[in-house]
Formats: structure tokens, sequence, C-alpha cells
């Protein structure tokens, strides 16, 4: 009574091999039941887990005659609109055709092992057949028309349209469950729901556009001009724009529906049951076309990575038009001039997007930092305007950097605050504004040694005023010269802030100390005079600092006396180490003036000028004064400074 009419080899080909997984095979039930002007799919997945699973697949469409199942069904290859002249491309509810090829049916062998199919047509009295994989390739081995096996009349239970119920199902090909089904059949037809006429269920759950998962999350949203969105289904929009649906020189019965959409985070894109929702769907009359035609654009932008969309693209699939899908109908044939159109479309629209993008992200993903961090707005608003603005982009890309924990997104925050504030003293911030776009270039100038420098902005100012803090108690303490000398030393800036990287000589310094071990001609006298003094080398100069108590007041002659065995000493200590010629400095740090500075104030620069050139004499109480006067900058910066660490700590809380 039945009969398939093909070669049967070519099922290995075209059906059992084509489909990869479960939703594949099932889109295709799906849209033979449209087809059929059926208004309900029921599938039904029983038994999950065992040996007895298996999966039923029942609308309540036209159903077939047993004519219709031999000459339609079973006829592999058969071009319903082209062969059917009464319903062949618009159905009797007035649904456009989606089956073209008439390869879809072979799919259910992909899954399962045995195929039975019950049909009812009014007028008609049920029917029905099983096929099984094992024999379909008996039959082709032994190059025989296959003769599918009726079904008794008790086996039927079919009452109105067609039921198919799949056994022995290839547990390989069933991957993700129920749940997940749902969700990939959601995302593969744009006509399900009660305003089609047109409900799927699984296990009794109707398939709904909200099961796509693709709008739910999004943050912007582009839709092609005539597209309505419900708004419901887009709760966390927070951006919108319309799109051109089409070119001015496209056919005039050429355009696109559909929307493009993009998430807060990548990983909102990657869903276990839905899969990876990183692409650009394209749909042609209400089922899928190509699963992902965004990967085919070749767009390597940033905002592709949030990017998810589908867009309805009709005039793909016309029924007077070459057939452009792959066998599967997944793919489109990428020759076809109307691809290559579409492709050139998009990535004329794609250009628009990320500038819109880029625009919408700076400003919400500040507008989230400030909600969520108030400190960040208080440090704005304490900017000066011209900074204001750079800083604000240097925030925006920050939020751009990709952390999964919320900690991290705030010590990012607040190390971009301090290193905003590091760069503005030394005028370099316009680095942040120029890269305010390039997060990875933003982290690259965080991490840099010549922007970053070696210390931060706070520990420069708490450190330097500190150290004159601690100058100003060792004086009123009136402490041993020695320890005035050895903190001088470590913090040379506070005699000359030039002075900061200032190299010692530990040989040439402990020659000075120790009793003439060295140079054989120094003098008996040279030889037993105290020498307690420091040493450093500076721009070609060679200094020697000699410290007094704050509460000495030593004599002229005496200082003198000691300067010139300074100066002598070092000089033959420096030409024994092949230093010809040295500039010598010697230098007296005193904290009671001497007579003659107020009675002779030549005489003491002269005596200076005479021990060596540009040896003098300094006072404690000048040398704070100096220290203060030179780091005014960071004495007015401290209250700044505590500021802004106070919003730092509130940052990181």
């Amino acid at each position: 009574m039945y009969r398939m009419t093909v070669n049967l080899n070519v099922l290995d080909h075209l059906g059992i091999n084509l489909y990869s997984n479960i939703a594949a095979v099932m889109t295709e039930a799906v849209a033979n039941a449209w087809d059929a002007d059926a208004t309900e799919v029921r599938i039904d997945a029983l038994n999950p887990g065992t040996e007895e699973q298996k999966i039923v697949i029942e609308d309540n469409g036209i159903g077939m005659s047993v004519e219709d199942m031999n000459d339609k069904y079973l006829n592999v290859g058969y071009r319903r609109r082209e062969e059917d002249t009464d319903t062949g491309r618009v159905t009797a509810r007035n649904r456009r055709v989606m089956g073209r090829k008439g390869l879809g049916k072979l799919s259910l062998f992909s899954i399962a092992e045995i195929i039975e199919v019950e049909s009812s047509k009014t007028g008609v009295v049920p029917h029905g057949l099983r096929m099984t994989v094992e024999g379909i390739r008996i039959a082709a081995k032994e190059k025989t028309e296959y003769h599918p096996e009726p079904l008794e009349e008790s086996e039927l239970t079919v009452s109105q349209g067609t039921t198919i119920t799949l056994k022995q199902i290839r547990r390989k090909r069933l991957s993700g469950g129920v749940n997940a089904l749902r969700k990939r059949l959601a995302r593969r037809f744009s006509i399900m729901g009660a305003d089609q006429e047109f409900m799927v269920y699984i296990n009794g759950t109707p398939i709904t556009p909200a099961d796509r998962d693709d709008l739910a999350g999004a943050q912007f949203l582009w839709n092609f001009d005539g597209t309505d969105i419900d708004p419901t289904s887009i709760p966390r929009i927070q951006e919108r724009a319309i799109l051109s649906n089409r070119k001015d020189d496209w056919p005039s019965d050429w355009r696109i529906q559909g929307w493009l959409a993009t998430v807060r985070k990548p990983k909102e894109l990657d869903n276990i049951d839905s899969g990876n929702l990183n692409g650009i769907v394209v749909f042609s009359r209400g089922r899928l076309f190509h699963e992902n035609i965004l990967d085919k654009l070749n767009d390597g932008r940033l905002f592709t990575k949030y990017l998810t969309g589908q867009i309805d693209v009709d005039f793909m699939d016309k029924d007077d038009d070459e057939d452009i899908a792959t066998s599967d109908r997944q793919r489109i044939q990428e020759s076809d001039p109307r691809y290559e159109a579409l492709v050139a479309f998009l990535k004329e629209i794609l250009g628009r997007v990320d500038g819109q993008w880029n625009e919408w992200r700076r400003k919400h993903t500040l507008e989230e930092i400030t909600a969520t961090i108030p400190a960040v707005t208080i440090w704005l608003d304490g900017l000066k305007p011209g900074h204001r603005e750079s800083a604000r982009r240097m925030l925006s890309g920050l939020g751009a950097v990709k952390l999964d924990e919320e900690e991290d997104k705030k010590e990012l925050i607040k190390y971009g605050v301090l290193a905003f504030e590091r760069m503005a003293l030394r005028g370099s911030e316009s680095d942040f504004a120029a890269n305010a776009d390039n997060p990875e270039e933003l982290l690259r100038l965080f991490s840099s040694r010549d922007s970053f420098e070696a210390a931060l902005y706070r520990d420069i100012v708490s450190s330097r005023m500190s150290v004159i803090e601690r100058l100003k108690g060792l004086v009123d303490e009136d402490v041993q010269e020695s320890v005035l000398r050895d903190y001088l030393f470590e913090h040379l800036w506070l005699l000359d802030p030039s002075w900061e990287r200032a190299d010692g000589s530990a040989e040439v310094e402990t020659r000075l100390r120790e009793e003439g071990v060295i140079v054989d001609t120094l003098t008996e006298k040279e030889k037993l005079g105290r020498v307690d003094l420091r040493y450093r080398t500076y721009a070609g100069k060679h200094i020697i600092l000699e410290l007094k108590r704050a509460g000495v007041k030593p004599t002229l002659n005496k200082l003198f006396e000691q300067g010139r065995l300074y100066s002598t000493t070092l000089r033959k200590i420096l030409r024994a180490m092949d230093i010809e010629s040295p500039n010598v400095e010697v230098i007296f740090v005193i904290g009671r003036q001497i007579d003659e500075e107020i009675s002779d104030p030549e005489g003491v620069k002269s005596a200076m000028t005479s021990i060596a050139p540009g040896s003098r004499i300094v006072h404690y109480d000048g040398l704070i004064r100096g220290a203060m006067k030179s780091y005014s900058e960071y004495l007015e910066a401290d209250d700044r400074a505590r500021k802004l660490y106070t919003l730092i700590d509130q940052i990181s809380t």
C-alpha cells in the first residue's frame, strides 16, 4: 500500500547524518505542521532517560490521506510550492508555506531508529505506518523499494491531523533536556503565539517569545523601522533607536524586520539551555533561515561581543526565485546576490550601532558607577572643569573592563581614581581621555612605571610632611649631631630638592671617617682630626656635610679649620682615586648664628669660599622653612589628599 520513491542511499546524507541536534529536527516537524494549517503542535517527551523513552509530535492540521502520504510525505524531494497548484504556496489559512525542498521529513531518522506516522483527514479513515532505519538500509542494500509497515487499526490514536512517534531514540542527539529544547525552538521561529494562531507545546507548556531569552537582559535596542516590540519583553532597556529597514537601491519589496540588541556583559549571552546568544539569527517566512549571520560579517569590534539579534528577511525565500537555503535549512548559499546584499547592508548598520553603543555605554556605565559608588560622584564634582570630562571618559572605559566580581570592579575604579590624580599632577591626564574607549590601554597606563611612578599621591604628601615634622622635632630636642646628620642624609631633598637622587660612596665615606688608612700622604694632624661627616656626589659635585647640635654655637674660626681639613682630605682621597680637580663643597648645618654672621657677613662668605667654592653655612630653622616652601604644593594638596583618600576608602566599602 505504501511506497517510498527515492534512492534510499540518500538517507544517510540527507537524514541520518545531516541533522546534528533535536532542535533542528523538531524545527522541520513544526514547520510541516504550520504548512498543514495546524493551530496547535504538541511535542511530548515520554519516559525520558529510559529504554522506553519516545517523542510524540501531534498536530491538529488538515491531515493526510493514504494518497497524500505516498505522493507527498513519502515522496522525498516533493516540491510543494511547484507541484501543488492549489495550496502549494499559500495555505487555506492564508499562510505562506515554509517547506520547499521536500527533505525535512528525513530529519526524523537522525534521532530515532523507529518512526510511526498516523494521520486523519476530514472524510478519510485514519491510517498510519511504521518505518525503521534498519529496514530502509536493507532495502537500499538490496536496491529495492522500501515499503513501510502499515499500523494496525488498534494501534492508531490520531483523531485529527498528524501524529508522529519517534522510538528508540539516539540519546547522544538529545543533549540539554526538555527546557533546552523549548528555548532553542523558540529561537527558530518568529510565528509562535496566540496572535499567530499557532501554539507549540512541549510537555504541555506553551513556547512563547519569552523563551528565547534574548531580549529579557538587553540594555540597548535597535529595531528596524516597522517592527513592533512588546514593551513587556524588554524590561531592562535603557536606550532605543530605529534603524532603516532597507537600502534605497533595493527592489521595492525588499525589507527587513527585526531588531538588534546589546547586553551589559558578554557572559549574559551564554545560556546553557538557549545556547550562545551572541549572534544574529536570520528568519524567512517565520522560521530559521541562517543560524548566525554575525559570524559572516567579519566584524571584530568590541560591541559585537555584546550583540544579539534576530531579523526577518522574506526576500531570501521568494517562491519564484532560486532556493538558496542549504539542505538542512540552517544556512544560506553565500554566493547568491541576495545574501551578498544582506551582508553589505548589515555591515553598514553595524557601523551606526557601534557609534551609538559607545556613546550610550559611556553614559550608562558612568551612571551605574556613580549610583553604586557615591564617593565617585563626590570626586568628580571636586575636579576642575577641564579634568572632569577626561575623568568621566576614564571611568566609562574602566566600566567596560570584563570583571566577574563586583569587588574587583571597585578596586579597578579605586586605582583608576588614584592614577588619574597622579597623572593630573604631571599634566598627563589627557592620556586617559585619548584612550577612554580602550580598556586594555587604560590598564596599560595604570601599570606604566612612567605614569604611576614608585609611590602614590598620598604617600608622597604624607611621607614628606612627616619628614619635615620629624626634623623639626629633632632640632627642638637638641639631639647629637650624628643623629641629625644621619636623618638629613636619609632625606637629602631637605637640603636641596635637586639632591633627591644624589649618590653616595661607601668607600670614600669610610676613608674620610676612619683615621688615615688609605692615603699614605695624609699628615698626622689629618689622621687625628675628627671627621664626623657624610659624603655625597651630585651633578659632578663632591659634597661634605657637617652638623652641629642645635644648641651649640660654634665660632667662625672653628668652622673654617674643620672645613679646610675636610676639603683638603677629600681632595687627596679623590686624587688617589684618579679624580683630578674635584669640585668639592662643604656644608655646615648649625642651630644658632655665629657672631660674624651678624657683624661681618662678607667675612663669613669669604671664609666659606676659601674652604671651597660653594661651601656655606645652613641653619636648622632656615632649612625647615626652605623645605616647607619647596614643598608648598604638597602642603596645599595635603587637605585634598586626605579628602581623596577618604573617598578611596569609601569606594572599597
